[in-house]
């Protein structure tokens, strides 16, 4: 039975209609977002970096990163979206980038060694945040939980 390794809660700026999750040793990352960022896919992957597009153009997206040391079940709720993919990370890390805003200040450690992982990102509150009041900032309304593992 999968367990899991860690944890952690992270405000993710959107702006554009998207963001990226990028390998933190961005020199190896051949495309740097938001290079070839092609809003539509609700989610993909390209080499050093997940790309993810959102119902609305800016605000701030509430994320969870889990790490567990196999595939775990698919979390319960209704998931509006849902992808999984694979990626592979240089330093064992990622930092999320916003289109215009650039990295956020949090390192997001998924080990401490080069690593290919298995991703499978759910994301809820996309309806609501599309119908959200325009004049008031968005916050947390767009969830989004991404698990990542070991492949087999």
């Amino acid at each position: 039975m999968a367990e899991l390794t860690s944890r952690r809660e992270y405000d993710v700026d959107v702006d554009f209609g998207g963001f990226a999750l990028q390998d933190a040793d961005d020199r190896h990352v051949p495309v740097r977002f938001p290079e070839g960022f092609r809003r539509g896919a609700f989610l993909a992957a390209l080499p050093g970096r997940l790309d993810f597009t959102s119902a609305a153009h800016t605000h701030t997206a509430a994320l969870t990163v889990e790490v567990w040391d196999a595939e775990p079940p698919l979390p319960p709720g209704d998931w509006e979206a849902t992808a999984t993919v694979g990626n592979f990370t240089s330093s064992g890390q990622l930092r999320a980038r916003s289109v215009a805003g650039g990295p956020m200040p949090d390192r997001i450690r998924l080990a401490d060694h080069s690593s290919t992982w298995s991703v499978r990102v759910v994301c809820t509150g996309r309806a609501a945040l599309a119908e959200h009041d325009k004049e008031d900032p968005a916050e947390g309304i767009e969830q989004y939980l991404a698990q990542f593992w070991p492949p087999a």
